[in-house]
C-alpha cells in the first residue's frame, strides 16, 4: 500500500510519510561527525545529528524535550534545531556550564528560527527530577531522550580510546569524582537499581503516551558481559511499555585484535536505542 496516498492525521510528528517509513527501520548506521572543540572534554558525548532524528520522529514542533543527564547538551541542541523547547539536568557543573554556553550560542545563530523557544540546562541530580521540575516550573514533558553512563565503563583502563585521552590532560577520561555520579558506582546491581529509579521517577511529569528513548550499550568487564541494555529494558518494562529497539551501528571504528589466538572477544560497535511509552 502506498502510504503517501493514504489520507490520515499525523498525531505524533510533523514528518511526511516517506520519512516516517524510513525511520522505522530497526537498525541504522550513524558515524558521528568530528566534535567541536568546546565539547571535546566530555568523554562520552552522543551526536546531535542522531538525537535530532529521534526528536523529530517522536514530537511535534513546539513540544517539550527532556534530557535528565544532559552532559554538554547534545539532545538540547538537537531540540533547538528541530524547533522544540527543551530542558536538561546535568550533575557535573562544568558540563552544565558548557551546555548552557552552547545553547546561548545556538539560539543566537538560529535567530528567528529559535524565536519563542525555551531551552535551559541546570546543575542537579537526576534522582531529584521531580523537585527540579517543580522548582523551575517545568510542565508535562512530551519526550525524553538520554544516554546514561554505561556503568563504570569509562574507569576501565584497557579501553584504547581512554588510553589516548589520558595523553591529553585537558580531556576528561571519566565524568567526575562525584560519589553521586552513576559512572562511579562499582557494584552493577546498585548501578542498575539507581538508573531504573531515575527513569521511573520521570513518570509523573511525562504526558500520557509520551515516549522515552534511552541509548545504552551492553558492557564487557572482567572477561564477561553485563547485559545493561537488556537488564534496563526488563526493569523499565514494568513501569513503561517497552515498544521497540533500534540498533545504532558505527562502522568507522578500527578493529582491535582482542583475545587474538586465545579467546573470542568481539569488537562492539553498536548501541541499543530502547523505546518506551508512558501508558
Amino acid at each position: 500500500m502506498d502510504v503517501s496516498k493514504r489520507p490520515s492525521r499525523n498525531k505524533l510528528n510533523d514528518l511526511d510519510p516517506k520519512t516516517w517509513i524510513k525511520f522505522q527501520k530497526s537498525w541504522f548506521i550513524h558515524n558521528p561527525p568530528p566534535r567541536k572543540k568546546d565539547v571535546l572534554r566530555h568523554p562520552a558525548k552522543f551526536p546531535e545529528t542522531l538525537a535530532q532524528e529521534f526528536i523529530e520522529f517522536f514530537t511535534k514542533r513546539g513540544e517539550l524535550i527532556l534530557d535528565p543527564m544532559a552532559g554538554t547538551g547534545s539532545a538540547l541542541i538537537a531540540a533547538l534545531h528541530s524547533g522544540r523547547n527543551c530542558f536538561g539536568v546535568e550533575l557535573n557543573p562544568f558540563y552544565a556550564s558548557i551546555a548552557q554556553n552552547i545553547i546561548e550560542q545556538e539560539i543566537a545563530l538560529l535567530g528567528e528560527a529559535a524565536q519563542g523557544l525555551n531551552c535551559q540546562v541546570v546543575e542537579g541530580d537526576a534522582l531529584k527530577m521531580s523537585a527540579i521540575a517543580a522548582e523551575f516550573g517545568i510542565g508535562t514533558v512530551n519526550y525524553v531522550i538520554t544516554s546514561p553512563p554505561y556503568w563504570n565503563m569509562l574507569r576501565a583502563r584497557g579501553a584504547e580510546t581512554q588510553q589516548k585521552r589520558r595523553q591529553t590532560p585537558e580531556l576528561d577520561v571519566y565524568y567526575s569524582d562525584d560519589p553521586n555520579d552513576l559512572g562511579n558506582i562499582d557494584d552493577y546491581a546498585i548501578f542498575l537499581n539507581t538508573l531504573t529509579e531515575i527513569y521511573a521517577n520521570l513518570k509523573p511529569i511525562l504526558n500520557p503516551g509520551a515516549y522515552l528513548t534511552i541509548i545504552v550499550k551492553n558492557v564487557k568487564r572482567g572477561g564477561k558481559i553485563y547485559p545493561l541494555a537488556w537488564d534496563l529494558a526488563q526493569r523499565l518494562s514494568q513501569i513503561y511499555a517497552l515498544k521497540d529497539e533500534k540498533i545504532w551501528c558505527q562502522d568507522d571504528i578500527r578493529l582491535a585484535p582482542y583475545g587474538f589466538g586465545n579467546a573470542w572477544v568481539s569488537n562492539t560497535f553498536h548501541h541499543y536505542c530502547l523505546q518506551f511509552r508512558n501508558e
